[in-house]
């Protein structure tokens, strides 16, 4: 790349904005963000491609709200019209910040131009409304493309699934069927099932607890399985508390991936559960040594516009004692309903009183607490959570939905949860 810099620097020609992509590109391929993001903000170009260039290597370099910030610029100065790509980059910035709202703009932005009738845009937009917890304008939007390739019905395939609706992906995917726009397997079709489908496969047979045939599935797959069929097998080891497996599946994950610091985050709360305390700090000692640092986890709610962040025994809110007053009257409540909290998911070696103190006051019940004082009775509350959601505070969840009944919309790493009247769209599979 110095050499390219070089001739890049010594061009008679500096106004070219294919250039100018081209160094820029060469530098995030190399991993030298600053590199790129300095010839980023100067390039002296400023058209469709350059614009192009920088929100889409903002949106990959984590740095969306920049990206939404150029767009911005590009609609209210009406120099340079954003096209299919610029709409497919902000859309995907806007859904990694969860900005529904800015998602929602541009969506009727588009829909005052041409672009509203592009299956690319169409599908961008179902994609923002799955992710960003709002799944009824995913559908009415879908319902009313013009063009519906196979990209927009797996977009809406696999945002139910995210939200937990699996008996309507899986009549999606009928209907997908019915209009011809997919063909299935091996045998019908001629279709070698690959790592993806063994991945699959092995989800379903965790989900029915079958985990002997699906760990006897991983072993028989023909290449090496995917990271993500021994997670799935990980968390049911969780769920079901199967020890054996478990450690053959944390041990698989570390092996392809040591960094990976859910795969001993998870292992090690199985122990727990397990009250096998010498293996927990086992665990802790080989993240210590392997260098692995567990993500801090927090919980976030937007009350009127205004983002407000928790944590575990969160201090230093301004309305702590409203927030803590409104959970213990939930936790009374929740006692005359017959609810115990189950301390297997305080993972923690203390005592079983300060184990149930600390359950109440984990970040994302801190979060429901404060949404609950803080917005209309009926209105729904919509948390994101930055690692995955456990048992107590999910049992807890279902509980809340249905003493206010209130609907809790819950986004975690791996899916969304919709709290109703007591249950969860997940079906208790978490």
């Amino acid at each position: 790349m110095a050499a390219a810099e070089e001739w890049f620097r010594n061009a008679p020609v500096k106004e070219n904005a294919v250039l100018w992509t081209a160094i820029v590109s060469g530098y995030m391929d190399e991993g030298n963000v600053h590199k790129a993001m300095e010839f980023l903000e100067t390039i002296p170009v400023r058209n469709l491609v350059s614009r192009n260039a920088i929100v889409s290597r903002y949106v990959k370099n984590s740095r969306a709200s920049d990206a939404l910030r150029v767009f911005k610029t590009m609609v209210d100065n009406a120099t340079v019209q954003p096209n299919t790509s610029t709409i497919s980059s902000v859309l995907l910035g806007c859904s990694n910040l969860s900005a529904v709202e800015f998602g929602r703009q541009i969506h009727q932005w588009c829909m005052k131009l041409p672009l509203s009738r592009n299956s690319t845009v169409g599908t961008s937009h179902v994609s923002i409304y799955c992710k960003c917890d709002n799944l009824d304008n995913a559908c009415n939007l879908f319902d009313d493309m013009h063009t519906r390739d196979v990209v927009a019905w797996n977009a809406m395939i696999s945002g139910h699934a995210q939200h937990g609706y699996g008996g309507k992906a899986i009549k999606l995917f009928g209907k997908m069927k019915d209009e011809g726009c997919f063909e299935t397997m091996q045998e019908v079709y001629g279709i070698e099932p690959w790592a993806d489908h063994y991945s699959c496969m092995v989800d379903l047979l965790c989900r029915a607890g079958l985990l002997e045939r699906a760990v006897n599935l991983i072993r028989s797959m023909p290449f090496e399985p995917h990271l993500s069929a021994y997670g799935t097998l990980l968390t049911a080891c969780r769920i079901y508390k199967t020890l054996e497996f478990a450690e053959f599946a944390a041990r698989k994950l570390i092996d392809q991936d040591p960094q990976n610091a859910g795969a001993y985050v998870q292992l090690a709360n199985i122990y727990a559960i397990a009250n096998r305390w010498a293996d927990v700090s086992r665990v802790r000692r080989w993240m210590k040594h392997s260098a692995v640092v567990k993500t801090p986890g927090y919980s976030c709610i937007e009350i009127k516009g205004v983002r407000h962040e928790f944590r575990l025994n969160d201090r230093l809110h301004p309305q702590l004692v409203l927030i803590h007053d409104k959970l213990d009257r939930l936790e009374e409540l929740m006692k005359v309903m017959g609810n115990v909290p189950d301390l297997d998911f305080a993972l923690h070696d203390v005592e079983e009183s300060l184990k149930a103190q600390m359950l109440m006051r984990y970040s994302k019940k801190l979060a429901i607490a404060f949404g609950l004082i803080s917005s209309p009775p009926g209105m729904s509350l919509r948390i994101f959570k930055n690692i995955r959601v456990y048992g107590d505070c999910h049992n807890a969840a279902k509980l809340i939905s249905k003493i206010e009944d209130q609907e809790v919309i819950l986004r975690d790493t791996t899916r969304f949860h919709h709290f109703r009247g007591g249950s969860c769209s997940c079906g208790d599979y978490w």
